[in-house]
């Protein structure tokens, strides 16, 4: 991931884009600065994940912000955003649709015999293991609990009925 920030970054100088070297240096400070903080802790850097933590955290800050922007009437400052966020967006891995999100959550939800909110961690470990980097893992969350819940109250009214 990091030579593929270096290697981006490169082009984009050499081809003499402004905004997208200047967001691509932002992206490669954001991760030595999560390597430095790291280091400190006694740790050997940032692995992969956190890199495209990193980059997913970059690419939410610059939805907010660009929303913000527009509701104060700044088009111009929300669309500068929008670009940044699709420059670092591109330096992540292909994302999976909602769709395509929900039903993977079923299908792990169903492999680990998950009933009850109790088991959302257990869920979430298992589809951060499979899927780090191409998922939204906070939409994730939102299917499996509404999944696990409505399981819950299907099992509560079935016992009400017994």
């Amino acid at each position: 991931m990091r030579d593929r920030i270096s290697a981006a970054l490169k082009k984009a100088q050499d081809e003499g884009d402004k905004r997208k070297s200047a967001t691509l240096r932002l992206v490669q400070t954001a991760v030595k600065d999560r390597e430095a903080a790291a280091r400190e802790n006694g740790k050997d850097g940032v692995k992969e994940e956190e890199v495209i933590e990193i980059l997913q955290k970059m690419v939410r800050q610059r939805e907010v912000s660009a929303a913000e922007f527009e509701s104060g009437g700044q088009l111009d400052l929300a669309e500068q955003e929008r670009e940044e966020q699709k420059i670092i967006r591109d330096l992540l891995p292909v994302q999976l649709t909602n769709e395509e999100t929900r039903a993977i959550c079923e299908e792990t939800v169903k492999e680990i015999d998950a009933h009850g909110l109790r088991d959302i961690s257990r869920c979430m470990n298992e589809l951060k293991s499979r899927y780090t980097g191409q998922m939204d893992f906070v939409q994730a969350s939102c299917f499996v609990k509404d999944m696990l819940r409505s399981d819950a109250s299907a099992e509560r009214k079935a016992s009400d009925a017994n």
